[in-house]
């Protein structure tokens, strides 16, 4: 399954979420949720769907029959843990990844990915796929100018943007169409995002060991954009366990303070100075930094470019 969280995007309208996903149940015996809450979004569920296209049918169904404004989380599929004792634990969410300590193997599905396109994108199409970590497994001509292709590749590298730029590269005649395969073990790991120091829940992921760094840095630039200035600096940060992988800083709203001197004695200037660069020590040091959900909801529409 794939999972992903639905908040409604006014707070007062969680009532009239969960009353709508209720309803949709009756008819819908494929949808899970569940309640959950995100110190980001506050109250919402965490829900389970048979795929991309079921998950996009349920949002358009609650937000079209019951009016419920949804903001609606980056979808993630199930994992398999192995710890040292040998129990199997399966997540379906980046917050419950336990301590690295008590993580002997970390496990990741795997599919059967086959795309049918004109031979003319083939090179194209090889490039997106084993950019995503797919393996090549076969190639075959069914037709005049038309080629099947098969990948073996994690359901976590498709189910985000990867239908979008299939159709883009193959300008909307490739096809694709995958089956699970199993569980396979690989290098994973949670990375969390920190503002100001404070760890924002909902922005968490889990993604391969190679690829951390390079989405980290991505969400950080687009969150320095949508969080405004505040009058000290604000750190953002993409942490792997206690190792930081990347950083971005939004600099400080400055007041010139020196705007009444005139000449005179520098003295009175750096004094100045040194007064205002204490006042914002203090003030970072118990000054809160709220994510605004416009910033989230960007980070969400993120592409990998």
């Amino acid at each position: 399954m794939v999972f992903a969280g639905l908040y409604p995007a006014q707070a007062a309208d969680y009532t009239l979420l969960r009353d709508a996903l209720e309803k949709l149940h009756l008819t819908d015996a494929a949808l899970t949720y569940e309640p959950e809450s995100s110190i980001a979004l506050g109250f919402g569920f965490r829900c389970g769907f048979l795929g991309l296209l079921h998950m996009e049918i349920v949002q358009e169904r609650l937000e079209r029959e019951s009016g419920v404004d949804v903001v609606q989380t980056a979808p993630n599929v199930t994992y398999e843990i192995l710890q040292p004792d040998g129990n199997l634990l399966r997540i379906d969410s980046p917050s419950q990844v336990p301590d690295p300590t008590r993580i002997e193997e970390f496990r990741e599905p795997m599919v059967k990915l086959s795309l049918l396109s004109p031979d003319t994108y083939v090179g194209a199409l090889m490039k997106l796929a084993i950019d995503r970590r797919g393996r090549f497994m076969k190639q075959e001509y069914i037709g005049p100018g038309r080629v099947l292709l098969g990948f073996r590749i994690p359901l976590a590298e498709i189910i985000f943007d990867f239908f979008d730029k299939l159709k883009s590269i193959s300008r909307g005649y490739a096809t694709m169409d995958y089956e699970f395969d199993g569980f396979q073990a690989d290098d994973l790991v949670r990375m969390r995002i920190l503002v100001n120091g404070e760890e924002v829940d909902a922005l968490s992921m889990i993604c391969h060991q190679t690829s951390c760094e390079t989405r980290g840095r991505s969400i950080l630039k687009k969150l320095r954009k949508e969080i405004p200035r505040h009058l000290f600096a604000v750190a953002l940060q993409a942490a792997v366990g206690g190792k930081i992988m990347a950083r971005e800083t939004i600099s400080p709203v400055r007041k010139d303070v020196t705007a009444k001197c005139y000449g005179g004695d520098i003295t009175r200037k750096r004094k100045l100075l040194e007064k205002q660069k204490e006042g914002k020590k203090r003030m970072k040091s118990v000054g809160n930094v709220e994510v605004p959900q416009e910033a989230f909801l960007a980070v969400l529409r993120l592409e990998d470019k």
